[in-house]
C-alpha cells in the first residue's frame, strides 16, 4: 500500500510541476502515473550502475555529479514514456532537482504525521 501511495504522490508532484515549468509537459494523470513508475524503476535498476561507472568523477565533484545523473535518469524517462517531454538537459536538471526535493519534503511530512 505504501508504494502505491509513493507513486500516486510522485505523480501529483511530477503534474504540478510540470504544469509550473514551461520546458516540460505530461499529456494527462495517466502518463504521469507511468512516469513515476519508470522513474522509480530507472532509478532502482539503472541509476546504480551509473553511479558505479561513474565514481571517480562523482569522487572528484563531490557528489554534485549525481545532479547530472539524475538529469540524465529523467531524460532516459523522457525517451521511454510517450506524452512526457523535456525539451533539454538544463529543464531535466531542474525538474529532477524540484522533485527530489518536493518529494523529500512530502514524505517527511507525512512520516511525521504518522509519528
Amino acid at each position: 500500500m505504501n508504494l502505491i501511495i509513493r507513486i500516486l504522490v510522485t505523480a501529483l508532484l511530477v503534474m504540478l510541476i510540470s504544469h509550473f515549468m514551461p520546458g516540460v509537459s505530461v499529456a494527462n494523470f495517466g502518463t504521469s502515473v507511468l512516469v513515476a513508475i519508470v522513474l522509480g524503476l530507472l532509478n532502482v535498476f539503472v541509476k546504480p550502475i551509473l553511479v558505479l561507472l561513474t565514481l571517480p568523477v562523482t569522487f572528484l565533484t563531490l557528489g554534485l555529479f549525481l545532479l547530472v545523473i539524475n538529469a540524465l535518469v529523467i531524460l532516459l524517462c523522457d525517451v521511454i514514456v510517450g506524452g512526457f517531454d523535456v525539451s533539454s538537459f538544463w529543464m531535466a536538471l531542474l525538474f529532477s532537482i524540484i522533485l527530489s526535493l518536493f518529494q523529500s519534503l512530502v514524505f517527511s511530512l507525512r512520516s511525521s504525521s504518522r509519528d
